[in-house]
């Protein structure tokens, strides 16, 4: 019996003959947890894409950007991320309270190497983690399911110009995007949203 693979999976693998490959990829390399490996490649990144699903089972995919290590790894089995501000539409998280599913694609750019990570994801107050992050508005843990290598031959590799101004940092006040001072935004931003008092 497969964690992985379902009747269509196995429907594509036996068309072009690849269920041998797929269930040896599965025998070997899936597991449940990170490996110290694991961790040292989710904590140096500063970048994930976050694949979730809403009540309607339609999914969603976001871009995840921070520091290196925004990503933290409590344990074998979770992680935890913080929430920024955005654009105030929440559609990633209100997709993580809606169910809870997520997929986790963790890729290096600069020397092509990736990671899956399956689990279950659940919103928890910004004072949940120390040390805290700066200007999280909340952060979201991720009970891992499964964890997997991808294949990096079609990863493009791309040079590092330089990380967004936008990241918060506790030293310094975090720039406000110019999209916030735009009429068609201005006069509908939260109240306390640093736009409305930094003009």
């Amino acid at each position: 019996m497969s964690a992985l693979y379902d009747d269509h999976h196995r429907a594509l693998q036996h068309q072009f003959d690849t269920e041998r490959l797929a269930d040896r990829i599965e025998q070997r390399l899936l597991r449940t947890a990170l490996t110290d490996d694991d961790r040292a490649f989710v904590e140096r990144l500063d970048l994930f894409f976050l694949a979730t699903v809403n009540a309607r089972g339609e999914p969603s995919c976001s871009y995840k950007g921070g520091d290196p290590g925004f990503v933290r790894v409590l344990d074998a089995k979770t992680l935890v991320f913080p929430s920024y501000d955005g654009n105030g539409m929440y559609l990633s998280m209100g997709n993580v309270a809606t169910n809870g599913h997520v997929g986790m694609l963790f890729i290096d750019l600069t020397s092509p190497k990736r990671l899956r990570v399956n689990g279950t994801a659940r919103i928890e107050p910004a004072a949940f983690v120390n040390p805290p992050y700066a200007e999280a508005q909340f952060v979201v843990v991720v009970s891992i399911r499964e964890v997997f290598p991808n294949c990096p031959r079609y990863i493009h590799k791309f040079t590092l110009v330089e990380r967004s101004t936008f990241v918060p940092h506790a030293d310094c006040a975090t720039p406000v995007p110019g999209w916030k001072r735009m009429d068609w935004a201005a006069d509908v931003l939260p109240q306390g949203d640093p736009a409305r008092s930094n003009p």
